[in-house]
């Protein structure tokens, strides 16, 4: 219980200090014929870090309960 606490302890680390993410998609902008004109559009994905914050509390919690089994 204590390696999953500190697994999901990291994780929440890492969800508030990266806040999201960049990806690019392939967009058609005409099609006439054998003729294809197409765009790349850049996308971001992107969280609340208190998120991050809850998730590093549920860890820790789970980190210090671990501890305390016999």
């Amino acid at each position: 219980m204590k390696k999953a606490g500190l697994i999901i302890l990291a994780f929440g680390l890492l969800l508030s200090l990266f806040t999201g993410f960049n990806y690019v998609t392939k967009e058609k902008i005409v099609e006439i014929g054998d003729l294809e004109i197409s765009a790349d559009r850049t996308n971001r994905a992107s969280w609340s870090p208190m998120i991050g914050i809850a998730v590093m509390t549920v860890g820790g919690i789970l980190f210090i309960m671990g501890g305390k089994e016999k």
